[in-house]
């Protein structure tokens, strides 16, 4: 009985330690999302998905989506490590000239820990020029926010902001605020839900200005950034968030640009308003913080 006792001890002795290092190597690795569903599930190739306008560019009628466009998880996400230097710039935004109606959607996840005044995820930022908007963050991102601003012509420059809240990093959120001056009201949704609103306090108008996409950024993933001419209801924008990550634009006949930013920064609602990378590097593991609707 006691060799057979002493056996075992020593066999505990011999592997406990391999057994336990292996316990907290797979402990770590569950927390850093490696074994995660999402790993593993088919990812969608750049451009797998696309809006044909059989008219051209600009048309509005006999609009559809070809290809794989069922929601799979993108393969790319972009990622932007902060600065003034890193962003997607669309030199000309086709079919948009004017502030009065709009919507604009994307998610973002911003990592903990990083600081910048005013970190600008997307807009028209043209203080000197015939005015512009921006959806940007708080100031230094502690903690982390989404806001949208707007600016008159100078010497008025920004003029009023929007209503804003507050996102958590290192974690995916989906973002939208849509913009209806006519009826001077913007509202801004957080994973699909209302988030506040306020009043426009003006018009504004806009253009043809640059349109840019992580500017004076913090470092951060962004993903499928897309842009309407006109302001979608709040079910529109449920809808949005429900497809998830790699969810297809709606309401096509309205939509200016969509930059799912899976691989390339190309314009896929058939506008080409194809954006330029600049220090911008399209990552495979974005998935960290991510969770599907």
């Amino acid at each position: 009985m006691k060799l057979k006792l002493q056996s075992a001890m020593e066999y505990l002795m011999t592997y406990g330690w391999a057994i336990l290092v292996i316990a907290v190597v797979l402990g770590v690795l569950y927390s850093l999302g490696i074994f995660s569903p999402s790993n593993f599930a088919p990812k969608a190739q750049p451009g797998s998905c696309q809006v044909f306008r059989p008219n051209g560019p600009g048309t509005d009628y006999e609009l559809n989506l070809e290809g794989t466009c069922s929601g799979e998880l993108p393969e790319y996400a972009a990622y932007m490590n902060g600065g003034t230097n890193r962003q997607i710039y669309m030199p000309g935004m086709n079919n948009f000239t004017k502030i009065d109606n709009f919507t604009i959607s994307f998610l973002v996840n911003p990592t903990a820990g990083t600081s910048g005044a005013w970190p600008k995820y997307v807009g028209f930022d043209s203080c000197g020029g015939g005015g512009g908007w921006v959806v940007s963050g708080g100031e230094y991102n502690n903690p982390p926010g989404v806001g949208i601003s707007f600016s008159a012509p100078s010497p008025n420059c920004w003029s009023f902001g929007g209503p804003s809240v507050q996102i958590n990093a290192d974690a995916w959120t989906f973002i939208a605020y849509t913009v209806d001056i006519p009826g001077n009201s913007i509202v801004v949704y957080k994973n699909g839900k209302f988030g506040g609103a306020s009043s426009v306090g003006g018009t504004y108008y806009s253009g043809p200005f640059a349109f840019g996409i992580g500017y004076e950024s913090m470092i951060m993933n962004i993903a499928n950034v897309q842009f309407y001419d006109g302001s979608l209801s709040a079910n529109d924008v449920a809808n949005l968030y429900s497809e998830g990550i790699g969810g297809a634009p709606i309401a096509l006949q309205d939509l200016v640009g969509w930059w799912p930013l899976n691989g390339n920064a190309n314009d896929y609602s058939g506008n080409n308003n194809n954006g330029v990378p600049s220090n911008v590097i399209f990552t495979g593991t974005w998935q960290s913080g991510y969770t599907a609707p």
